[in-house]
């Protein structure tokens, strides 16, 4: 029993510091080079589930800022107001709660098979469900002309229990935006 205790932390801290994993789909028969301005499509952050403890202004500043920062740097550059650009721009932030079953074997064999010394004492398996949540950040690109889909990158990571600092949350926002949009234009 003891042992299962100490297996749990472990789990969640090896969980914590995993690396974002990143997915990206897009439309081979649009020419990304053509694209040279983006605006928003509003509402230009959404929030699933819409919960008070998610959805929240400084997340969407935030985001907003790493998402306009990432496009510059890719050579896009932000749409007047009174335009709307080549590419329109929404990003979506998805908290899903989800299960695991770790499974911890206590007891059983140990020592040397082969010259003495072995003890084969009982063992029993103790199976709990671990809770968790995952967070995915998905930064969809639209054809401003014609509103298709043209280019989608999302990044997903356990999410921490303990609540980060204003400043550890706008550094995490700002490089998994960056490592989304890593991807783009596709090559």
């Amino acid at each position: 029993m003891r042992t299962s205790l100490l297996l749990l932390p472990l789990l969640l801290l090896l969980s914590a510091c995993q690396t974002p994993r990143l997915q990206r789909d897009f439309d081979p028969s649009r020419d990304f080079a053509a694209y040279r301005s983006w605006s928003w499509e509003e509402p230009a952050v959404q929030f699933k589930p819409n919960d008070p403890r998610i959805n929240s202004d400084l997340t969407s500043q935030r985001i907003r800022a790493a998402v306009s920062e990432q496009l510059e740097q890719r050579g896009l550059r932000a749409a007047t107001a009174a335009t709307t650009g080549d590419l329109k721009v929404q990003v979506w932030v998805i908290v899903d709660n989800r299960q695991q079953q770790v499974s911890t074997q206590m007891g059983g064999a140990w020592g040397n098979p082969w010259g003495g010394g072995f003890w084969g004492g009982p063992s029993y398996v103790e199976t709990r469900t671990v809770d968790y949540q995952v967070g995915t950040l998905q930064v969809d690109l639209l054809d401003g002309k014609d509103g298709k889909l043209v280019w989608r990158g999302s990044a997903e990571q356990v999410l921490r229990s303990s609540q980060p600092s204003p400043s550890e949350r706008e550094a995490s926002i700002r490089s998994t935006v960056a490592n989304v949009l890593s991807q783009y234009p596709p090559r």
